[in-house]
């Protein structure tokens, strides 16, 4: 019997600082309805969906970092879109900032969870590679603190849900190819990932006119390389003066756009993904136990940064 998920992209507009999270949690509802009117069996939404991307300021109060973080979920706050997730069957994706306790002491966490057809969280991921910086760099037209406020997630899993093997990442994990193999290693045929983007990028400004370019190039390989459906979701527009990406999508597992948002405000889009379509790709070009050569790749885990072989001179850009 074929296995189709239904998924839609639930793409969020701006949220300003001055948004309740009932506020945020009220459109989170309106476009779940709208993907459970066209037969979505599961919506996904951005990173950190319930507040602003407060990452983009420098905070010295605890208490003031603090009040961006759920300390529970479901919570006051979102219980109304967990309900109706239970009373409509649909699933979701959902990202925010997590405030756990671990070892008697707080950890924050840039965090996304998977909750089932019945409301019930079956997986949460926590974000690994954290992007940006740890200090105030005023020289910035805005900050990119994750390094200040988030602790990195421990790895990549997978989850038996939607009839399928589901995997999460949070945007920028997307730009990175391990986050796709190590969960295509553990078989994933869908992974879901929200994303906050600006369109400015501080310390490489000439990228700036290839940010929707590089989202979809990322998310393409990721998808081709591991024979997956990636689904990419975005909070997009000018959030507190700042401009981010839209570019919300759902890719194949031959590397094919199917669907897409078209604006930068909140929209839904949807597509019929086939999981058993992912075995076209993965057992063929990368059916990886017959093609695979991990001899080759150890440097990958051996070595964080780039060491230059004896006797070759750094490039002028590194030498800077």
């Amino acid at each position: 019997m074929p296995r189709y998920v239904n998924v839609a992209l639930g793409q969020l507009g701006p949220i300003q600082r001055a948004d309740s999270r009932a506020q945020v949690v009220q459109r989170l509802c309106a476009l779940m309805r709208e993907a459970h009117a066209v037969g979505a069996h599961l919506i996904v939404y951005p990173e950190l969906a319930l507040t602003t991307f407060f990452p983009r300021w420098y905070m010295e109060d605890q208490a003031e970092i603090d009040s961006f973080f759920e300390r529970e979920m479901p919570n006051e706050a979102t219980r109304p879109l967990f309900a109706l997730a239970r009373e409509l069957g649909i699933g979701f994706y959902l990202g925010y900032a997590e405030l756990a306790e671990e070892g008697g002491r707080s950890v924050r966490y840039n965090t996304s969870i998977l909750v089932d057809r019945t409301a019930r969280i079956v997986a949460k991921y926590r974000k690994v590679h954290l992007p940006g910086h740890a200090e105030h760099e005023p020289w910035r037209r805005f900050q990119h603190l994750e390094k200040r406020y988030f602790t990195p997630g421990p790895g990549f899993g997978v989850t038996r849900a939607f009839g399928g093997v589901m995997g999460m990442a949070i945007c920028n994990d997307r730009r990175w190819a391990e986050t796709y193999r190590v969960m295509g290693l553990q078989g994933v045929e869908m992974v879901l990932i929200g994303y906050n983007t600006p369109v400015h990028n501080a310390p490489a400004p000439d990228h700036d006119d290839l940010s929707l370019f590089h989202n979809e190039l990322s998310m393409q390989a990721g998808a081709y390389q591991n024979g997956t459906w990636v689904v990419g979701v975005a909070k997009a527009g000018v959030e507190e003066g700042v401009d981010s990406i839209g570019g919300s999508c759902i890719v194949a597992p031959s590397g094919e756009v199917v669907a897409r948002c078209l604006t930068k405000g909140d929209e839904m889009a949807i597509a019929r993904c086939d999981l058993d379509f992912c075995g076209i790709y993965q057992r063929t070009t990368f059916d990886f136990d017959r093609h695979r050569q991990p001899h080759a790749y150890g440097l990958i885990v051996e070595r964080k940064g780039v060491t230059l072989a004896a006797g070759e001179s750094a490039p002028a850009a590194r030498q800077a």
